[in-house]
C-alpha cells in the first residue's frame, strides 16, 4: 500500500479541517491574478487545451511559495483542479497559452521551437509587486510539440523539483517548482526501452520571455513584434526602464539583461551547478535558471565537467558556462538590432565579465560564510581556494561545508572525511588567505546542519537513490527526506534569493 508523503499528508489533513469553515475554493488575500501577457496579442502565443489524465496523484506541493502568491489556502480538491487538471484560476487567464519562440540549440538556429511540452497557465503578482508566471511541463500537446506529445517523465519531474529546491537553497535566482502530480500514464521510453511513468509539473518563474522570443520576431523581420516584447518587458519585468526614451530603452534593457545573466552565470559556478542545455530558448530576460531536466552538480571541482552524455564536445562544460551565456547575449543583441544600433547594443556585453567576476567572488565569499575584506583580498582568497580545489580533488560541497565560517571551523574541518586533503603548499596558501577573514554569522555553525557529519548534496548518485525508491517500490520517503535536507541547508546558509 502506498502512503502519501508526510508533507503531503499534513497538507491534506489541514485542508480537511479548513473545508469545515472555508468555502470550497478559498484564495487568500495575497492572491493577485494578472493577465499582463494578453497585452502582447495573439501573435505571441497559441491558445491550447490541457491534456486529460487518467489518474492524478499529488507527489509534491510547495506550500512555502504557494503562501507567497496566495495559493496556500487551496484545499486538496482545488489544488487538484488547478494544478492537476489545469483548470483556469479565477480572474486569471481563461485559456492556457503556448508561447511562441525560436532558439539556438547547440548554437544552431531552430525556427521550429515553441512551448511544446508546456504552456502558461496563469500569472500572479507577488507581494513585492513582481509579476510571476505559472508555467507547466508535461501538460499535453501544443502546435509546437512535434513528436514529444507534450509529456514529461516522472523521473524528469523529480529531477526538476529537486534541482529547483537545491538552487534556491544555494542562492541562485531560479524557477520554483510549485506542484507535481503523477498522471497515471506511461510513456514510451524509446526503441527497445521500457515504458516510464508520466507527470505534470507546475512552476513559478518571474518570466517566460526568452532570448528566443526576440529572435523569433527578428527572424521574420517583425519590428513591431520586437517593440511589443520590449514594451511588455520594461512595463512588467524591468519597470525601472519604462520611462526611458525610445532610443535609450533597447540599449538599457540589453544592459540590464546582461547584468542579470552575468549574476546568474556566477551563481551557477559557486553552486557547482552545470546546466545541460544553455540554449537561447532556455535563457529568459529576467536572469533566472530554469529547464532543469538536464543538469548536474559537481562532485569535485572540474572545469571540464558536463551534465549530459549528449554534450560530447563539452560545449556547456562547467568552466565555459559563462562563455555560452555571452554567446547567447550576442544573439539577443542581434535580435534587438532591428530597432537599435548593433554597435551600441553589443557594447553592453562588455559589462558582462566585470559583473560576472565580481558576482562570482562575492558569492564565493558568502557561501563560505565570511565577511568581505574588500575586492583585492576577496579575489585573492577565492583564487587560492579554486587552485586548491582543482589540485586536491576535494569534494566540492564538502569543501564549503568544512570551511564555512573560515578558521572558526578548523577543528570541524580536521574531523572531515576530506581532512587528509587539507595539507600541502596549495592548501597552505589558501589557509593563509583564510586567516584574514572573519565569520559573517558564526551562530550559523550551531545549527543542526553544521553539526552534522556531511553536507547536503544533489549529485547524480543522490538522484539515482531517490528515483530507485520511487521506481521500484513507489516509495517517496527518500524524495521527501531529500527535500527536507535541502530546506534545512537553505535555512542554515541563509542564501536563498526572492
Amino acid at each position: 500500500m502506498h502512503f502519501a508523503p508526510l508533507h503531503i499528508r499534513s497538507l491534506i489533513k489541514s485542508d480537511v479541517r479548513r473545508k469545515e469553515t472555508c468555502p470550497k475554493m478559498s484564495f487568500s488575500d495575497r492572491y493577485r491574478p494578472s493577465k499582463a501577457l494578453l497585452s502582447l496579442g495573439d501573435g505571441f502565443y497559441d491558445r491550447v487545451l490541457p491534456a486529460e489524465f487518467p489518474a492524478l496523484k499529488l507527489r509534491f506541493r510547495n506550500q512555502t511559495w504557494a503562501r507567497r502568491v496566495g495559493l496556500d489556502t487551496l484545499g486538496e480538491g482545488s489544488w487538484r483542479r488547478h494544478f492537476g487538471r489545469l483548470e483556469p484560476l479565477p480572474e486569471n487567464l481563461s485559456e492556457a497559452l503556448a508561447l511562441r519562440y525560436h532558439g539556438h540549440q547547440f548554437r544552431q538556429y531552430n525556427p521550429l521551437l515553441g512551448d511544446g511540452c508546456g504552456f502558461l497557465l496563469g500569472q500572479l503578482e507577488a507581494e513585492d509587486g513582481r509579476l510571476l508566471d505559472l508555467g507547466t511541463k508535461g501538460s499535453g500537446r501544443t502546435p509546437w510539440s512535434g513528436e514529444s506529445e507534450g509529456r514529461l517523465s516522472l523521473k524528469d519531474g523529480v529531477r526538476e523539483v529537486l534541482a529547483a529546491e537545491m538552487l534556491e537553497a544555494l542562492g541562485v535566482c531560479t524557477s520554483k517548482a510549485l506542484s507535481l502530480f503523477e498522471t497515471g500514464q506511461d510513456l514510451c521510453g524509446g526503441s527497445g526501452q521500457e515504458t516510464v511513468r508520466a507527470c505534470v509539473l507546475v512552476r513559478l518563474n518571474h518570466s517566460h520571455v526568452r532570448f528566443g522570443s526576440f529572435s523569433r520576431c527578428a527572424h521574420y523581420g517583425n519590428t513591431r513584434g520586437v517593440k511589443a516584447l520590449l514594451t511588455y518587458c520594461t512595463e512588467h519585468l524591468t519597470p525601472g526602464l519604462a520611462g526611458l526614451s525610445e532610443e535609450d530603452q533597447p540599449v538599457e534593457f540589453m544592459r540590464e539583461v546582461c547584468h542579470r545573466s552575468a549574476e546568474l552565470a556566477a551563481s551557477w559556478m559557486v553552486s557547482g551547478f552545470v546546466h545541460g542545455l544553455i540554449n537561447t530558448e532556455n535563457m529568459n530576460v529576467t536572469g533566472e535558471s530554469f529547464e532543469h531536466t538536464s543538469h548536474g552538480f559537481l562532485p569535485r571541482y572540474d572545469e571540464n565537467f558536463v551534465a549530459g552524455d549528449f554534450d560530447t564536445e563539452g560545449l556547456f562544460k562547467y568552466g565555459d558556462q559563462h562563455l555560452s551565456v555571452i554567446w547567447n547575449l550576442s544573439r539577443l543583441a542581434e535580435a534587438l538590432s532591428i530597432i537599435a544600433p548593433m554597435g551600441t547594443l553589443g557594447d553592453t556585453i562588455y559589462d558582462f565579465l566585470p559583473v560576472y567576476m565580481a558576482g562570482l567572488v562575492r558569492r564565493f565569499v558568502r557561501r563560505l560564510g565570511l565577511m568581505s575584506r574588500g575586492p583585492q583580498q576577496d579575489s585573492s582568497m577565492v583564487r587560492s581556494a579554486q587552485d586548491f580545489m582543482a589540485e586536491s580533488g576535494v569534494g566540492f560541497d564538502q569543501f564549503f561545508f568544512d570551511w564555512y565560517g573560515g578558521m572558526a571551523s578548523r577543528d570541524r574541518a580536521l574531523g572531515s572525511p576530506e581532512a587528509a586533503r587539507y595539507e600541502g603548499a596549495t592548501f597552505s596558501r589558501f589557509r593563509r588567505c583564510l586567516r584574514r577573514f572573519e565569520a559573517l554569522a558564526p551562530q550559523r555553525l550551531e545549527t543542526g546542519y553544521f553539526r552534522g557529519a556531511a553536507p547536503c548534496t544533489l549529485l547524480k548518485s543522490d538522484i539515482d537513490r531517490v528515483w530507485d525508491a520511487v521506481d521500484k517500490a513507489d516509495d517517496w520517503r527518500p524524495f521527501d527526506k531529500k527535500v527536507e535536507e535541502i530546506r534545512a541547508m537553505k535555512e542554515a546558509l541563509g542564501l536563498a534569493t526572492r
